[in-house]
């Protein structure tokens, strides 16, 4: 993993990647967790315009040439929120799991992120491997959930971060 790099998406094939990247992670991840045919409808042409849209709040893992993960994070978009930040999106292709790519992802994020006193993030109910993920990480479920609309309702579960020493 020596051509491992994590940078500010900047080409067009960087922006394809992350693209890619969102494509597979949703069919590899959601299947029997969103509607099946919501699902169909999520193309890699849709994913490369979201990633396009987010690549100013985002960094890409590469190892060598190829895109294999990314985040996106910023402000905390609830209401109340204003010492808190939030990551929007993590992906990583199923190919580099459990390689520690991930976790700098998120290290990544959480330094774009120190000045929050908190970081929270949304995830689909029944991610499982996710939520093992963020806890070891130190991420914490807060009991708030959402239902959002992905082809049929869904319910979303907020995991918060508090960093120590900061109030």
């Amino acid at each position: 993993m020596s051509d491992f790099q994590l940078k500010t998406p900047q080409t067009d094939a960087e922006i394809k990647g992350m693209g890619g990247v969102m494509y597979h992670s949703w069919q590899e991840t959601y299947k029997g967790l969103m509607d099946e045919e919501y699902l169909k409808t999520v193309t890699p042409e849709k994913c490369e315009k979201i990633a396009a849209f987010q690549k100013n709040d985002s960094l890409v893992a590469k190892i060598g040439e190829e895109v294999a993960g990314f985040v996106t994070c910023g402000a905390c978009r609830d209401e109340n929120a204003a010492d808190t930040g939030e990551i929007y999106a993590i992906y990583l292709l199923a190919a580099h799991q459990g390689k520690k790519v991930g976790y700098r992802l998120m290290n990544a994020a959480m330094e774009r992120l120190d000045d929050y006193d908190k970081v929270a993030l949304w995830m689909l109910a029944g991610n499982e491997k996710a939520i093992r993920f963020y806890e070891r990480y130190g991420f914490r479920l807060d009991s708030k959930e959402k239902t959002v609309m992905i082809g049929s309702p869904c319910t979303e579960l907020r995991m918060v971060y508090e960093k120590k020493g900061k109030r």
